[in-house]
């Protein structure tokens, strides 16, 4: 495994994943204006390159701070900022809260006067950004106790833990940021809703979402990357006493119900419970940075989180070859639709620098 490489690699992708080239832009253009056909806007800072972004500012930390890889990471995340505010700070989807969480520790560095980003985005700047963002959420549609519609232009009524894992840690640490206490709330709400009604009450694991409407759960049970939102959404939304307090207890059962299920080689698979099916780097990914995030914050203590985090570093070793993280499942399409595609993707990198 070479993480330089991996740095490297997610740098590039940062900048590139999900742009539209040329021909993308001309298709896109006739569907429009010849057929009247919708089609997505180019999202600048959707979630998979939030994940990228997310991973490299944890690799940073891991570097020499004044080394070529460490700067390279700064002149990436300048760059991707810097793109988005030029364009107007377009907001496609909750989904973009994700790209918050680093935006917010760059306005931190800037605001302290350290790092290199004040060469190319001012702490005003930065700070709108956030700004913008926070408010996105705070008009975003909800259903009656609070939770994030995630896709509310189709006019489904359904709730994703996607957005959980997305949206909150952003929230939470913008509120603890600006010193807000409505949006520390609003995170914790999302999460305590679906620890509520998104669970299965036999296993302990999550369902992929569910709808307030007619108390159905949808998806299926253990789906490997609903429990790293998962996870990822709460551990966001314990840096301080007050989320601590309100999901330690919940957290821990979460963890204590997932631990069981990873593989003797340190893989978790794309489900969860399909333990003889194929092993899933994303959802090893999210779970592994979920269990380093939780041992940092003393959450996780003892042996067995400890052995579980280790064996799944060594998996995610294995599986980086030439600066990718490959075995990762594909892009989920909705409820119960998991592509059986294997390969290397930003969900794959992006948390795999979180914990190598």
């Amino acid at each position: 495994m070479n993480k330089i490489s991996m740095v490297e690699n997610a740098c590039r992708e940062l900048l590139q994943y999900g742009v539209f080239d040329r021909r993308k832009k001309i298709e896109n253009f006739i569907r429009q204006r010849l057929f009247h056909q919708l089609v997505a806007a180019e999202d600048m800072i959707f979630w998979p390159t939030g994940l990228l972004a997310a991973g490299l500012w944890a690799g940073r930390a891991s570097l020499l701070a004044d080394g070529p890889a460490a700067r390279g990471i700064e002149e990436a995340l300048g760059a991707y900022y810097e793109r988005w505010i030029k364009r107007g700070m377009p907001i496609a989807a909750i989904d973009d809260l994700l790209a918050g969480e680093t935006l917010l520790a760059v306005y931190t560095e800037i605001k302290a006067g350290f790092g290199g980003f004040e060469k190319v985005m001012s702490e005003q700047q930065v700070r709108a950004a956030a700004d913008k963002l926070a408010g996105y959420a705070m008009e975003h549609p909800k259903d009656g106790p609070g939770s994030f519609f995630y896709r509310p232009a189709t006019g489904e009524p359904y709730i994703f833990v996607d957005s959980i894992g997305q949206a909150c840690p952003f929230l939470y640490q913008y509120g603890e940021t600006v010193d807000r206490q409505g949006y520390r709330e609003l995170a914790l709400c999302q999460i305590v809703n679906f620890l509520s009604y998104g669970m299965d009450g036999a296993s302990g694991l999550p369902y992929h979402g569910y709808d307030m409407t007619d108390g159905c759960k949808y998806g299926i049970i253990g789906w490997g990357r609903a429990v790293g939102w998962l996870l990822r959404g709460m551990l966001g939304c314990m840096t301080s006493d007050y989320g601590r307090e309100r999901l330690e207890e919940s957290c821990t059962a979460l963890m204590d119900a997932v631990l069981p299920y990873q593989r003797q080689d340190g893989y978790f698979c794309w489900q969860l419970q399909a333990m003889e099916g194929p092993a899933d780097t994303s959802a090893t990914g999210m779970i592994c940075a979920a269990l380093k995030k939780g041992r940092s914050l003393g959450i996780f203590a003892g042996k067995k989180y400890e052995n579980a985090l280790r064996a799944g570093r060594r998996a995610l070793e294995k599986s980086a070859v030439d600066g990718l993280v490959s075995q990762c499942s594909g892009e989920c399409e909705g409820f119960s639709r998991y592509p059986q595609r294997y390969g290397a993707y930003p969900w794959s990198l992006g948390p795999a620098l979180e914990v190598l």
